[in-house]
């Protein structure tokens, strides 16, 4: 297959979703996971006539006829039975989130009362029903509080919690490895020699996906083409997903596409019109695993996982997530090369509220030190060349 465009390597990808299943997890252990089921009310909520304020509770029947004060007879805190009162000229002290009576319709909060030697006093004007919360008024017993296929976050495990979900069911998350190459890289913990570099890439895409509950397993792979075709047909055997990096050019020991064949791994496509990351190549084993196998140097790395893999992630567990966002370019580009160009940019709100992209010279997809002051790649259409200040572009952040 030709190089094909970023739109066709989309298609090819996205038309590999997979479904990993569902578990039942403790809502305490939930934070980050793709909610695999409606969150239902089990109870009316709030589950009662409840005050909003501190103060007392009347019949505004009475307040009506021309009472304006009352004699108090009882206090109630939250979490009490809720007390009646016997007669119209009598009143309850009551304090917010308790449970009101059916005899009490009516609340005025302390500052717009008085009280001496047991009677409260109404100094304002009244509407009926003033400061109550009605029972069912959030949500009917019933009711979906929370729709599946999200992200759940810290208000959704309130949410669950509030209604005794104490288990939640929640999409399994595939299993994932991470595998770099290169005889030229040495462990973070090492000294390199003056030729030598340390590995970063694994660390890097590990962390990105801790962001989704997932502990990947790294592993780092020399340039010697049994070891790989070994240390692959294992992985394969262990994991859903392998992500790859460095291995997939065109130099003598870029191993990779040859052993993905030999393994049996079908190529879908090896590389795309677009920069940085034209080498990646993806492909699938007979039982469905996938591989994506991207370039070696890091920008292409971050990418190609955040402009690929990652809206592949959250198709596959059905949570709404990594729509690309659009930017206003803040400069002119000229970029008179037949690729897709991906762009750093660095993210700002201007003062009318639009969301604006700057780019951020760099010197290549092997230049990663400007990631950690950057927000984005912003997505240049390969059918144009000369980019302008004010335009409007597809972006896809890395930041968290």
């Amino acid at each position: 297959m030709d190089m094909i465009t970023v739109q066709q390597a989309e298609d090819i990808i996205f038309s590999q979703v997979q479904s990993f299943g569902k578990e039942l997890i403790s809502y305490d252990d939930a934070l980050g996971r793709a909610l695999a089921e409606d969150l239902i009310a089990d109870r009316d909520l709030p589950p009662f006539d409840r005050p909003t304020v501190d103060g007392i509770a009347i019949s505004y029947a009475s307040y009506e006829k021309g009472s304006r004060s009352f004699a108090i007879k009882a206090i109630q805190s939250a979490g009490e039975p809720p007390i009646a009162i016997d007669s119209e000229d009598e009143c309850i002290e009551i304090m917010t989130g308790a449970a009101l009576d059916r005899s009490v319709d009516t609340v005025i909060r302390y500052e717009d009362i008085s009280i001496h030697h047991g009677t409260a006093t109404i100094t304002i004007d009244l509407k009926k029903g003033q400061n109550i919360h009605l029972k069912g008024k959030d949500k009917k017993e019933g009711e979906v509080l929370v729709r599946a296929h999200q992200n759940i976050t810290p208000a959704i495990i309130g949410i669950a919690s509030s209604i005794g979900k104490t288990s939640i069911s929640v999409k399994k998350l595939p299993k994932i490895a991470i595998i770099s190459t290169g005889d030229e890289m040495v462990s973070a913990g090492s000294a390199p020699s003056p030729f030598q570099l340390r590995r970063s890439n694994g660390i890097t895409i590990q962390s990105v996906l801790k962001k989704y509950r997932i502990e990947a397993d790294t592993l780092h792979l020399n340039d010697d083409y049994e070891e790989i075709k070994k240390e692959l047909s294992h992985c394969l055997s262990e994991y859903d997903i392998l992500l790859m990096t460095g291995g997939v050019s065109m130099g003598k020991f870029d191993y990779l596409p040859k052993v993905c064949e030999e393994l049996g791994i079908e190529k879908l496509f090896h590389k795309i019109k677009q920069r940085p990351g034209k080498p990646f190549w993806f492909g699938k084993s007979k039982d469905q695993k996938l591989v994506f196998a991207f370039p070696g140097n890091p920008v292409s790395v971050m990418m190609c996982l955040h402009r690929y893999f990652i809206p592949w992630l959250e198709k596959s567990l059905v949570v709404s997530g990594n729509t690309p966002l659009v930017a206003v370019l803040e400069n002119d580009i000229d970029f008179p090369i037949a690729l897709q160009y991906f762009a750093q940019v660095k993210l700002t709100i201007n003062q009318t509220g639009q969301l604006t992209a700057e780019t951020v010279n760099t010197n290549g997809s092997g230049d990663f030190s400007h990631l950690a002051d950057t927000d984005a790649f912003i997505e240049l259409p390969l059918e144009k060349d000369v980019f302008r200040k004010g335009e409007v572009f597809k972006i896809w952040k890395y930041g968290f």
